[in-house]
């Protein structure tokens, strides 16, 4: 009897002690979705029922009326801001009370990701950001045109090669395939000064390693959670966000290719170079340059990423920022690089018209690419930044709050005002932006026309971020730009993309991955050009 009965305490202690926390909401009526004892609100993301970006829509469309929605990740309340103007000034006013991301792993546990841009915080961040930002601009991009421009020749060579095989018929490819082998390539390359020719050579171990890194599958979903709910039991049970095999192919890469270049004095204009200057305290900015735009999507570079340091970097800072690379370029550009394959082969007049720039270009300029021809291409760019708007990789940003920050009111009709504490987690819903008919008539439609250049200047601030905004956006926004704009180029001028049988109309998002990937695939068929 006395069992049973400290039985039903602790149950109690226990319903109470959830009911109370899952409370904080209602509190301050802010609206949210009715969370389950413990789990909250990610039971569906969990059984994989939904898919991340179903869940966030769910959220925003649900309460079209509040400045904010709340939800809860097992017991962490999680905030989901819809108001343009608290958006702004979370990402830009007020940035000194959101300087960080969530973390998704332990340092000690796991150096490799918890030392890279995304993941550092604090002041860290901010020196690491000013230390690699003189990287990322125009004048250092522009110099990777030829390394991107043989991965597309390699890639346009084994295309040929099938459709000769082929009688000349048009072949089905598997374009997350194509695109995958195109940015791993792309990244060997002008990222850690390796040729690779995955399209020939197969699946070889860089391209293996890459591939376990960066989809993000039911492992890293669990440790997202896991280490947002229970930090103390991850850290315990030094759960990793990458296998020991994976982790250890890139420490060694990484290490092992600086070491030879500084034995044999190697000078290559890539990305572990920049890293090398950038240890050294050689990488700065070029005041005296004009940077010129990649494109309407471009992020600009804020006073945080061009302040002079003197911080010592070490060689897992280095590797870590490396790893960063090759994850944000293996997954996020090529699904943006697969998304705007099928666009073009379902809308033949757009490919026509951009084929024809493209080939008219290619004239022009005895065939040679350059980075100021393609960013003279105004419609590749208007095709590109609507893709970005229509399929965003980034479909969500966060921040963490550091200190204490009124929201304000969650809608006009309650008096009370939220008070974010340090540790609250923000989310920005992006995607749900990019498809709200308010700031984009038939959200649906794939239009380049919207930024036309009478057009584009109308769109509302805080609107459009496929790149996020503020001085926390994406600092590789110009690279991924380009080689988006590279890979469109080089297909468009020899090839015609069309639909095929095993082409996807009605697109679902395959719930095994956080990426973006469409149940069926992203099959279509490529001819030869006439």
């Amino acid at each position: 009897m006395l069992l049973l009965i400290w039985t039903g305490v602790l149950i109690a202690v226990i319903y109470i002690y959830i009911r109370r926390i899952h409370s904080r909401f209602t509190t301050y009526d802010v609206k949210q979705l009715p969370p389950l004892p413990f789990i909250g609100n990610v039971l569906p993301l969990v059984l994989r029922k939904i898919h991340f970006i179903e869940d966030l829509s769910r959220y925003y469309d649900s309460f079209p009326e509040e400045r904010f929605v709340g939800k809860y990740e097992f017991t962490n309340p999680v905030i989901i801001v819809r108001d343009l103007e608290l958006i702004k000034k979370i990402t830009i006013k007020d940035f000194d009370y959101f300087v960080d991301h969530r973390a998704f792993t332990d340092e000690k546990v796991e150096p490799i990701f918890a030392r890279n841009l995304f993941t550092l915080r604090g002041d860290e961040w901010k020196d690491m950001r000013s230390t690699l930002s003189p990287a990322f601009t125009s004048s250092k991009i522009r110099v990777m045109v030829p390394f991107m421009e043989e991965v597309g020749n390699q890639m346009m060579a084994v295309l040929k090669k099938q459709t000769k095989a082929n009688g000349g018929k048009p072949v089905e490819i598997d374009c997350r395939d194509l695109t995958r082998r195109y940015a791993n390539d792309v990244i060997a390359t002008c990222a850690f000064g390796l040729k690779v020719d995955s399209y020939t050579e197969g699946d070889t171990k860089f391209f293996e390693m890459g591939k376990n890194a960066a989809q993000f599958k039911m492992r890293q979903m669990i440790m997202f959670f896991a280490y947002s709910a229970f930090p103390a039991l991850v850290k315990c049970m030094k759960m990793t966000l990458f296998t020991k095999e994976t982790t250890s192919f890139f420490r060694s890469l990484v290490i092992d290719t600086m070491r030879n270049r500084e034995a044999h004095n190697i000078l290559r204009p890539d990305m572990i170079h920049l890293l090398m200057e950038a240890k050294k305290g050689q990488l700065t900015h070029d005041e005296k340059s004009k940077e010129r735009d990649a494109g309407f999507a471009t992020v600009e570079e804020s006073a945080v990423g061009k302040r002079q340091i003197n911080r010592t970097w070490s060689d897992n800072d280095l590797i870590a920022q490396a790893v960063l690379f090759f994850i944000a370029g293996f997954e996020g550009i090529s699904a943006a690089m697969s998304f705007a394959l099928r666009e073009l082969a379902l809308h033949k007049d757009i490919q026509d018209q951009l084929a024809k720039h493209v080939r008219e270009d290619s004239k022009r300029n005895n065939g040679k690419i350059d980075y100021t021809s393609i960013q003279n291409l105004p419609y590749l760019d208007k095709v590109v930044s609507e893709v970005l708007r229509l399929w965003t990789p980034g479909f969500q940003l966060d921040r963490i709050c550091t200190k204490p920050y009124n929201l304000g009111r969650a809608n006009n009709n309650t008096e009370k005002e939220y008070i974010l504490q340090k540790g609250d987690q923000i989310i920005i819903p992006v995607w749900c932006l990019h498809r709200n008919p308010e700031f984009f008539p038939d959200p649906e439609k794939f239009d380049p026309e919207r930024f036309a250049d009478d057009k584009k200047d109308l769109i509302k601030p805080m609107t459009y971020m496929p790149f996020g905004v503020g001085p926390r956006n994406c600092i590789g926004s110009r690279f991924a730009l380009l080689e988006i704009k590279m890979l469109i180029y080089q297909i468009l001028l020899h090839m015609e993309v069309l639909p095929s049988e095993k082409t996807v109309l009605n697109p679902v998002f395959s719930k095994d991955t956080f990426n973006l990937n469409l149940e069926g695939g992203f099959w279509l068929n490529f001819k030869i050009r006439e």
